[in-house]
């Protein structure tokens, strides 16, 4: 079996994690008015379309290293074959 294409493979950690992340913005900012969360932590003031921007780009990066590391980890083991000269 031949290695995946880089571009295949990116897509296939970006495109879930994307859209993953657009379902947690949703449902987090259902919850969560962006404007009073800040206001309660103190921090400067920051539009809505800011704060659901900020929220949608954290949630993507999460999500993408989730599916980063789902993907790093189903690799198979490929063996190392010993140097030649040397028996096994």
């Amino acid at each position: 079996m031949g290695k995946l294409p880089l571009v295949q493979r990116v897509s296939a950690v970006l495109w879930p994690s994307f859209l993953l992340a657009g379902v947690a913005t949703s449902v987090f900012f259902t919850f969560l008015d962006p404007v009073t969360l800040f206001e309660c932590e103190g921090q400067p003031p920051l539009s809505r379309t800011a704060a659901y921007s900020l929220g949608f780009f954290l949630f993507w990066l999460l999500c993408a290293a989730s599916s980063a590391s789902s993907a790093y980890f189903l690799r198979p083991d490929i063996p190392k074959a010993p140097p030649s000269g040397e028996s096994a």
